[in-house]
């Protein structure tokens, strides 16, 4: 870095507070951070070239230890039944003490945008204390052109070895992540766990963007050669990126996007992959990743003798990542943008096994089970542990959602009517009974039928209403197994069967309650439990 360079960077710099740093490292190139990473002892590369990283105690993120700070500007406007409130006066206290704390430190400093349009673009400046961490968030947000005159909008101070005092800044224990949406700043302390920061970036775009009319969503999208784009839905472990990396299909992004007047737009600039267990015949593309010179590989067991990587090894945690830039998928967009989606697919892993592989959602369905975001976990790593978990995040994205959950339904709903969009619900999850009984959806099975639904193949089959949730399903689809169409069919004991539907209707009813008296008369009518009555 030359002399000048490093004066209007030091500048800036103490502008926020951070003075007598040490060494800056300003928009290094991500060769220079790889190098820098290994030298300083934060990683190894593996067989391949991938930088294999640990993040310690936090292998995911921390919903707990997140803040929003409360203040007239929020005190409306913040869903705080889901955000956790921090006051100004705390917050200034941490902001002042993670300035101390960076004192005499060595940081990398990166000059980034949240969100492919132009018009909608939120300048980022990532301030870091780990090479990694640098290289991590280039990877996963867009790196600009021109990054000469560049006016962050959005600050990131990233200080992994920061310790929070809960008596002192008001936090649950140790770990912060703290956001001032007036002023544009969020401070990560205590924390390895780098999905932090590009997770900070997505909550600020869902606070944003809504004002502006456009719908921010936790969603992958592609794209196919006619320009019929396609939005996917899904929590973590449903398959969002996996059935959105299709080879015959452009991908725009595998987690966040924007929805204006002119199309969907990418938020990032990377991908941030699950890999445990990754199979390279069923997800070649993102397998060639983890094999792949630049790739940051987050506590992904390597031999530290061959360097050989172990995918199916979860001992760190069953989240184990692979980052990367979109660039490295080969049908990937080169803009981050597409067309309005003529198509939008929820996904979920039902894992007690009742929902069909595919369903048609009319307009009030699709807000149902927006509002509702079902998926089910697996307790395996839990000993004595074998029921399957129901997760209901609203959105498909709670952790993430700083405003009212209305607020994104009305948007979504509101554009799928404006542009008369098919919905879609696709269980990934299990068939032929529960997690133990049954088994996972086949792959196969899944594309064939998502690939039928995109084309417009089932526009016009017969279908069927499902007894429990109402939904259009399809009877026979070509290349499927009719059979796995109708799940009650594929279980051994249908009465078996109709006592765990009954459960998960149950669950859908409880957990849809709060929403009840925000939502119209034709949203209600999409409860599971009305479909029941009615027979």
């Amino acid at each position: 870095m030359d002399t000048a360079a490093d004066a209007l960077i030091r500048a800036q710099l103490a502008d926020i507070g951070l003075a007598w740093l040490d060494k800056i490292s300003w928009n290094a190139p991500a060769a220079v951070l790889y190098q820098d990473a290994i030298a300083r002892g934060e990683g190894i590369v593996a067989e391949g070239g991938g930088l294999v990283v640990t993040t310690g105690q936090h292998t995911g993120r921390s919903p707990n230890d997140k803040f929003v700070v409360r203040e007239p500007s929020t005190e409306n406007t913040i869903w705080w039944d889901n955000n956790k409130a921090m006051s100004r006066a705390q917050f200034e206290t941490l902001r002042k003490d993670f300035m101390a704390h960076a004192r005499l430190k060595n940081v990398f400093v990166q000059d980034l945008a949240g969100g492919a349009e132009m018009a909608y673009q939120l300048p980022t400046r990532v301030i870091t204390e780990f090479a990694w961490h640098a290289l991590f968030i280039q990877h996963l947000l867009i790196v600009p052109e021109d990054q000469n005159g560049f006016a962050p909008k959005l600050t990131i101070i990233d200080l992994p070895s920061f310790k929070a005092d809960p008596d002192r800044h008001g936090t649950r224990s140790e770990t912060v992540i703290a956001l001032d949406l007036a002023n544009g700043l969020v401070l990560i302390g205590g924390t390895q766990y780098a999905g932090e920061m590009k997770k900070s970036v997505f909550t600020v775009l869902n606070y944003l963007l809504p004002e502006k009319g456009v719908m921010p969503m936790h969603c992958s999208a592609n794209v196919g050669h006619k320009g019929d784009s396609a939005v996917f839905f899904g929590l973590s472990g449903t398959g969002k990126t996996t059935l959105s990396a299709d080879p015959s299909r452009t991908l725009v992004g595998d987690d966040e996007h924007g929805w204006s007047e002119n199309g969907l737009f990418n938020f990032e600039g990377g991908c941030y992959a699950k890999v445990i267990k990754l199979s390279k015949e069923a997800e070649p593309q993102i397998h060639a990743t983890t094999e792949m010179w630049g790739t940051v590989l987050e506590n992904v067991k390597v031999d530290p003798v061959t360097r050989k990587l172990d995918l199916h090894d979860g001992s760190l945690t069953e989240n184990t990542r692979s980052a990367y830039p979109l660039a490295a998928i080969p049908n990937a967009s080169k803009t981050g943008t597409a067309p309005i989606p003529r198509t939008i697919v929820m996904l979920t892993a039902d894992a007690f096994g009742v929902l069909p592989p595919i369903a048609k959602l009319t307009p009030a369905q699709a807000m149902y089970h927006f509002l509702s975001g079902y998926t089910a976990k697996v307790a395996g790593t839990e000993r004595g542990v074998t029921e399957p978990q129901a997760t209901f995040s609203t959105c498909f994205g709670a952790p993430f959602i700083p405003r009212d959950p209305q607020v994104y339904g009305e948007l979504l709903r509101n554009l799928i009517a404006k542009n008369d969009v098919s919905c879609w619900l696709v269980n990934t999850g299990w068939t032929g009974g529960a997690y133990g009984e049954g088994h996972r959806m086949p792959i196969k099975a899944t594309r064939a039928l998502l690939n039928a639904a995109l084309e417009g193949r089932l526009d016009n089959v017969p279908m069927r209403t499902d007894a429990n949730f109402g939904f259009a399903v399809p009877e026979a689809v070509e290349g499927v197994d009719s059979k796995i169409l109708n799940p009650r069919e594929t279980w051994a004991d249908t009465g078996a069967y109709d006592a765990m539907a009954r459960k998960l209707v149950g669950m859908f009813v409880k957990n849809f309650a709060k929403f009840e008296a925000k939502v119209g008369a034709d949203v209600k009518a999409a409860s599971p439990s009305l479909q029941i009555a009615a027979e």
